[in-house]
Order: structure tokens, then sequence, then C-alpha cells
């Protein structure tokens, strides 16, 4: 699968820069066309199709896919948003090919409907839905009839994921050529169902020309990047990451340091306060357990080049010292949870000291603490908030986005459900923290720290804790 994400308007570049070399519009709608009849055709045996069609393009490629499922013995119905002859270019092109009947867009073409496919709007939308279109998506979720969508379910902002008035929910959508913002963040992703990328004959050169800094994460990314161990290596070659723990939430601590001797890391060790010293000393025999009060002298070792700041260990100006510390001395860190809330209210303290090869990892409450609610998706958040700390951004969410101050984004689609469990953030923080250890910069460990997390999850399955994450990278990275 194809890793850049385009933008709407890159995509009409990437359309435009195929259509001026020499690719004829017309071609590439009967292609896109042939893919979501054979979508269709992949998943029902000839039944009876409601095919709604817009007034643009996305209309064009519903007459197409009319045409080639009424020749395949599909019993199909038509129905279209305005006048046939107001259609324009390639579309009305389609329109003169159909020889079937054309309806009114009215409720009542869903009637006795086991398929729609929904060719009204595409990723362009600009403005909410009303009237008919509204009524008529209110009745396909009424009817609960399945639905495939062309380009991406009309409603759906193809930038943003978000819903304009509404937006049907599909059991597939069919886009072409590369995949856009909207059909990976949410609620854009739930609504689309199975994201199906078809190639339509754009061709890839033209990606030189768009350049998009957007990618869907996965190890084509930074596989080549990994930090695997030298045959003539050794732990110290590895990385020592730090991870400080607090006095009653130790478990957390204990989850990181873990996850990252898992993910890479040559040691770990965990630095906490006098009381909490005995049960985290009861824990993992493999990670080396020292107090609080040496953190100076933990600092001032160049082995101990990583630290994971923030899991459990309680929002105040202690923990902000240790963190203001940790950069002073040119350490790459992971800042999570209390370590991001500690600085709520003096955020240019901590952005002044910040580089790229620190990464924050807040969940949308301790983003909006630092950052403040901002606008635009939570794609733009996440860039504009990595530019104006000077750090990488890894906000979390079913809809992960990892974001760098030079403005390059991945969003991260691969978390199962399954995550929403205590301690799976403290897991990735030390999944990331372990990375940076061993050797990865900041976007690089920050990604596949992301990507590792959801795999894990997912290799796990139902019934997923914490606790399991770790136990599962070693599968995970035997993938890689």
């Amino acid at each position: 699968m194809p890793a850049e994400i385009l933008s709407v308007a890159e995509m009409y570049r990437a359309d435009a820069l195929a259509v001026a070399g020499g690719i004829p519009g017309e071609r590439l709608m009967e292609a896109a066309g042939f893919a979501v009849a054979r979508e269709v055709r992949r998943r029902f045996r000839p039944c009876r199709v409601a095919i709604l069609c817009g007034p643009g393009n996305n209309g064009g490629d519903g007459f197409v896919v009319a045409r080639l499922l009424r020749n395949a013995g599909y019993a199909v119905r038509l129905a279209l948003l305005g006048d046939v002859v107001n259609l324009k270019g390639d579309a009305a092109l389609m329109a003169a090919r159909w020889r079937g009947g054309v309806e009114a867009l009215a409720p009542e073409i869903l009637n006795s409907a086991d398929v729609v496919v929904d060719a009204l709007f595409g990723a362009g939308l600009a403005r909410p839905l009303s009237g008919v279109t509204a009524e008529i998506i209110a009745e396909m979720g009424r009817r609960a009839v399945p639905v495939i969508a062309v380009d991406v379910p009309s409603g759906v902002d193809g930038d943003t994921g978000a819903v304009l008035g509404c937006a049907p929910q599909a059991v597939a959508t069919v886009t072409f050529f590369r995949k856009k913002p909207g059909h990976l963040l949410m609620p854009g992703r739930a609504l689309c169902g199975e994201v199906v990328v078809a190639d339509i004959g754009i061709p890839d050169s033209v990606l030189t020309e768009v350049e998009p800094p957007l990618a869907e994460n996965g190890p084509e990314l930074w596989r080549d990047r990994f930090p695997w161990p030298a045959l003539a290596g050794h732990k110290y070659g590895r990385g020592h990451l730090v991870v400080l723990a607090g006095a009653a939430m130790t478990g957390a601590a204990r989850l990181a340091a873990r996850a990252a001797r898992r993910a890479g890391a040559g040691l770990a060790t965990i630095a906490a306060p006098a009381e909490a010293l005995a049960v985290l000393r009861a824990g993992d025999p493999g990670t080396i357990v020292a107090a609080l009060d040496d953190y100076s002298a933990l600092l001032a070792d160049p082995r101990k080049n990583a630290l994971v700041l923030g899991p459990g260990c309680g929002v105040g100006e202690p923990l902000r010292q240790r963190v203001l510390a940790g950069l002073r001395a040119g350490k790459a860190m992971v800042l999570d949870a209390d370590a991001l809330t500690s600085f709520a209210d003096s955020p240019r303290e901590l952005f002044k000291l910040l580089s790229d090869n620190v990464v924050l990892t807040p969940h949308d409450g301790e983003f909006v603490r630092l950052f403040g609610a901002g606008g635009g998706s939570r794609l733009d958040r996440a860039r504009q908030a990595a530019k104006r700390a000077g750090a990488v951004v890894l906000l979390k969410g079913p809809d992960t986005v990892i974001a760098h101050p030079d403005g390059r984004a991945v969003i991260n689609a691969n978390a199962p459900p399954w995550l929403a469990t205590a301690g799976s953030g403290d897991v990735l923080a030390g999944i990331i923290g372990g990375l940076l250890a061993a050797g990865m910069d900041g976007f690089d460990a920050a990604a596949c720290g992301a990507w590792l997390h959801g795999a894990a999850a997912a290799a796990f399955g139902p019934g997923l804790i914490a606790e399991d994450l770790s136990e599962m990278l070693p599968r995970v990275l035997a993938t890689l």
C-alpha cells in the first residue's frame, strides 16, 4: 500500500499533472468507475443496486459504475442530484454513455435496494450537506443498507475527516491513487469502512512535483534506520535509558522500562524516590533501580543518553526542574503525562529548551493544557504544536498524528481499540524512549514506536492489558 497521503488540493494537482502528461481525463474516470464496480462485484453477487450521483466528477464515476454493473447482470437504478444537461466535461460524457434511466434524487431510490453506491460528493466538499442529500443519507442509516462510497462517504471532509452536516456509514470506500487525510482521521476513518486504494493510471512520477509532506505510518518509512544490534556490538552501544518514577504510581515506570528494553535499549534504569525503591527492586531483575537523589549524577553520565519523564511522576515543581535539567544536559527525551501538565502554566519555559530529539506524547487533554485548543484538524493542530514547540509531537488517539517541526507528519492508523486500557500510554513512552536510546532520531522513534505499539496490540487481540504489549514486541519485531 503506498504510504504517501495527498490533501484534496494535492490530489487535484496530481490528477491535472496526469492529464497534462497525456492521460485523457475520460480514461481516468473510466478506470475509477471500473474500480468501484469491481469492489461491488467482489462483495455482492448480482442484486439490486441504487447509485446516487452528484453533479460533479464523483457523479461521473457513478455513471460508469452503473453501466458496468448493469452489463454484469445487476439491477441498477440511478439517481442524479440536478439535471443531466448541467453536467460538464468527463461527467457529461459518461452520462451520455449510460443507456438506462436517470431519476431525480429522492429517498425513494432506496426502495428495495440491496446495495447503495454513494457517488454524490467527493473529498472536496466545502459546505454541510442539507436538503434532499441529508434526507437520503438519513434514510440510508435508518434502512442499514450496505454502502460503497466513491472517494469518501459524502459529507466527509477529505482533508480533516470531519463530518459536514451528515455522512453515511460505508462498508468500503474506493479512493484513487493515494489516500487522503480524511480516510485516516476520525470520524472519517470510522465512516469509510475498509479503504481500497485503486490504481487508475496516474503515474507515481507526479509525486516528484506534488511532494506531499504527509504519509501513513508504516515500516517502509523507517525500517532502513531501525537500530538493529550489530554482531560486534554490546549493551552499552545500544543505549541506556533512564525512566523517572513517582512515589505512588510505580507501575508506570516499570511498564515503560520493560518496553524500552524490549524495543532495543541496551540498559534501562528507573530513578525513584526513596520510598519507592523497595517495590521497584522487587520487579524485573534486568532493570536497574537507582535513587532519585542521584539524578544529577545520572544526567552527568554520558552513557545514559535518553530519558522518559512523566508517567506516574506527579505534577509539580520538582518534576519541572528535572525536565529542564534533562533538557539542559542535552539528552534525547520522551515527555509524557505529568511532565507535560507540569508546564501548563509556563509552556514557553519548556519550549525554549526543546529540540527535534525530544518527543512530546500528549493525549487530547494534555495537548490542550499545553498548547490550547487551537483550530483545524488534529493534523493541523499537531503540526502547529510541533512548529511552536520545536519538538516532535505525537498526538495520541485512534488516529495518532506524529509531527516534526519542519512540517513533515505521519498518521498512524494501525491502533486497535484494545489499546484503550490503563498503562498503554506508559508502554508507548517506553518503546519510543528505548528507540531513542538505541540511536533513532526523534521523528523516526515516534513513528516507529507508535506503529510497534499498535501492531503489538493487534497481535494480542481482545483481552489486552498494558503488561501484554511488551511481550508481543518480539513477535512484531521479527516481522521487520
